[in-house]
């Protein structure tokens, strides 16, 4: 079984994370990213308590839906679901695919982050709406993160995928396309854009160098 396919653009897929937005407003660094040409948002926090976390949530939903972006949340599905989400991603450690579904409903997107071919599979069958190959490159976001895979590895796991996949771990201007070159649908970036300065030109930037990427890619004799 393969995984649904869903009318979303992957492009610029941007992931929250308080230690590197520091004392500035999330709202306001968000929405920077977002006039940027962030293309999706996933919310993921984890020290707030439960009604911190909705009360952000539902900042950025409606920020989100604004900006026409899907709007996602880390492994919270109750916070998803108090807030209206589009969706929710997954870790290997996070509720069980099957579950979520249930929870969810057949409409909301799910995604999970996948190392290896055997989890790829797991999650196909299972009905994942796209998956998060990772890690390609080490990053200091996520300091426990698996054994980076280089773009050869991101090559080879992309052999495996028959969904929407995106590519995740310490992907940068310098170094985007690469990954892009590998196949997959979009890149994850937290540093990469709400670390910087000024997030929207950070984001304008990405977006930028994908359009040349594949922009070289359509014209390039066969």
């Amino acid at each position: 079984m393969s995984c649904s396919k869903r009318l979303v653009d992957w492009s610029l897929y941007v992931i929250t994370d308080a230690g590197v937005i520091g004392a500035r407003s999330l709202l306001e660094v968000v929405e920077a990213a977002l006039r940027g040409g962030t293309t999706v948002l996933q919310y993921r926090e984890k020290k707030k308590t439960t009604r911190g976390m909705v009360e952000e949530a539902v900042a950025l939903s409606a920020l989100c839906r604004r900006y026409g972006v899907p709007f996602l949340v880390n492994d919270r599905i109750d916070v998803a679901l108090a807030v209206e989400a589009d969706g929710v991603h997954l870790g290997q450690d996070d509720m069980p695919l099957e579950t979520a579904r249930r929870l969810l409903g057949p409409h909301r997107l799910i995604g999970i982050t996948v190392h290896n071919r055997e989890e790829i599979e797991e999650a196909q069958r299972g009905g994942a709406d796209y998956l998060s190959l990772a890690p390609v490159f080490a990053t200091a976001t996520k300091p426990d993160h698996q054994t980076p895979m280089g773009v050869d590895g991101l090559k080879k796991l992309l052999a495996e995928v028959t969904c929407p996949a995106v590519a995740i771990g310490g992907i940068n201007a310098d170094n985007l396309a690469q990954v892009l070159g590998a196949g997959v649908d979009g890149v994850c970036v937290v540093s990469a854009v709400l670390g910087r300065d000024d997030p929207e030109n950070a984001a304008r930037t990405l977006r930028r160098l994908m359009d040349e990427v594949r922009r070289h890619r359509i014209e390039k004799p066969q």
